[in-house]
């Protein structure tokens, strides 16, 4: 039988990833006065996506997560937030415009601060200090005061979410994400051949708008397309602060972490018996899961068992991150697990971890290539297996910026010195995501051209 849960009992479980605060004290005021403050999302709004995520568990709608690796203080601003969601509304418009299928739109913003390291600390030129965690935690410069992981930071991160919560809302309904203002969704600084694709994409949209209001249907299609929901969502990592916002729900008495609609478990923190496998079991927000190469088909099942008891669909996202060199080899195995063990769970694709390389130069980047060959993969796996590629998870941002190899603006590796702007890990710039987008499209509509069971499941 499960063991008791409350929103405190992963304090007993053991733990990897946490700061060291040097002064507890302090730590435990900040948690305390986070308590006080107003939730960042409401237990209604979490309960909404879990019902998108179960359509897209059954094969009705595809998911879109992104958004920055790590945000950070010093990158917050109204029109890097305004264009990060634009490239979001072109890249769902050129995916549902493909599949027929509506897209479950969730960012990994007001709130992805924390990241996870390989090594608790970090020497340069003989000098060790502990690792820069997320803004969150502690600074990235390289000097004991700003490595020293400070508690206050998660007071400077509450509200930085929520602004950004506040004026993602204030698009997604306030007439911003109109379906008649696509056209400004196309930022200047896309890659001219991917603005000319866009373009193309909206004036069939507009067609088909047009001939409907021949039939007076117009203000239909307007309640339709005058505004779009839009999710928060992070990785659950710093769990002092997760405690701190979680909240009881008044209708269900059932516990929320309010800080995101949808929070995922990393690759580093999946222990069966850890403490962040313990927060999230309770909780009854929808759950990803980040699975790697090193998860074996066995204990994937006990999480999947441990996250989802009642099976319900929509609670649980599996987010596989293999590499486009093991994904043919991983990925079919745990399909097959999961289909064996008849799990309800979304199906989604993070192509960005598993390509990382490291360059000489010292900076960490992705090619775009194996970015793209990792999604290819993961649709034609999914195909084959007969099951439903649910979606993708990505590190994106609306910024022009030169982390990430490749694409059709065709970075190379002298551009990286010239705008490589990351708080963490490289991310793909706008050009780069839209042109994902319809990579993506291009094969879903391969699919319903070739009247596959993957066709037939969407």
């Amino acid at each position: 039988m499960a063991q008791p849960w409350s929103p405190q009992s992963w304090r007993s479980k053991p733990i990897r990833q946490v700061p060291a605060y040097p002064d507890p004290a302090a730590l435990e005021a900040v948690e305390a006065k986070l308590r006080t403050h107003p939730p960042l999302v409401f237990a209604g709004e979490a309960r909404n996506l879990i019902d998108g995520l179960a359509e897209v568990a059954q094969g009705k709608a595809f998911l879109l997560q992104g958004g920055d690796c790590a945000e950070s203080f010093a990158e917050f601003t109204a029109n890097n937030i305004r264009d990060t969601f634009c490239v979001f509304l072109s890249m769902a418009t050129v995916l549902t415009f493909a599949a027929n299928l509506p897209v479950v739109k969730i960012g990994r913003i007001a709130g992805q601060f924390a990241k996870p390291r390989s090594d608790d600390f970090e020497t340069i030129d003989g000098k060790t200090l502990p690792s820069y965690r997320g803004d969150n935690i502690n600074g990235s410069e390289f000097t004991i005061e700003s490595r020293t992981p400070d508690p206050e930071r998660m007071m400077r991160a509450y509200y930085q979410a929520a602004a950004t919560a506040n004026l993602v809302r204030a698009f997604a309904t306030g007439g911003y994400a109109d379906l008649s203002r696509a056209r400004h969704w196309n930022l200047a600084h896309h890659h001219p051949d991917l603005s000319r694709r866009y373009d193309e994409v909206v004036d069939k949209i507009d067609d088909g708008v047009g001939f409907l209001r021949t039939f007076s249907l117009a203000d239909a299609v307007k309640q339709r397309t005058s505004r779009v929901d839009f999710y928060f969502s992070h990785e659950a990592l710093l769990l002092p602060y997760e405690e701190a916002l979680t909240r009881q729900d008044s209708i269900t008495g059932d516990y929320y972490a309010t800080s995101g609609h949808m929070i995922w478990i990393g690759d580093r923190t999946r222990q069966l018996d850890g403490a962040h496998v313990e927060f999230c079991r309770g909780v009854k927000n929808p759950i990803g899961l980040k699975c790697g190469p090193s998860l074996s088909e066995d204990e994937l099942l006990k999480l999947v068992a441990v996250l989802n008891p009642d099976n319900k669909p929509g609670r649980l996202t599996l987010i596989t991150r293999f590499g486009s060199d093991k994904v043919a080899g991983g990925l079919p195995k745990m399909i097959r697990a999961i289909q064996r063990e008849g799990a309800n769970v979304v199906w989604s694709c993070d192509p960005m971890h598993g390509n990382t390389i490291k360059l000489q130069s010292g900076h960490k980047t992705r090619p775009v290539s194996r970015v793209f060959e990792e999604v290819k993969a993961f649709f034609d796996i999914h195909r084959a297996e007969g099951t439903h590629a649910g979606g993708m998870h990505l590190e994106m941002t609306g910024q022009d910026v030169t982390e990430c190899l490749g694409g059709a603006q065709e970075i190379k590796e002298i551009d990286l010195f010239d705008r490589y702007h990351t708080a963490c890990d490289p991310r793909l710039n706008a050009s780069q995501a839209l042109e994902l987008a319809f990579l993506m499209a291009d094969t879903v509509r391969a699919a319903h051209s070739k009247g596959d069971r993957f066709a037939a499941s969407a």
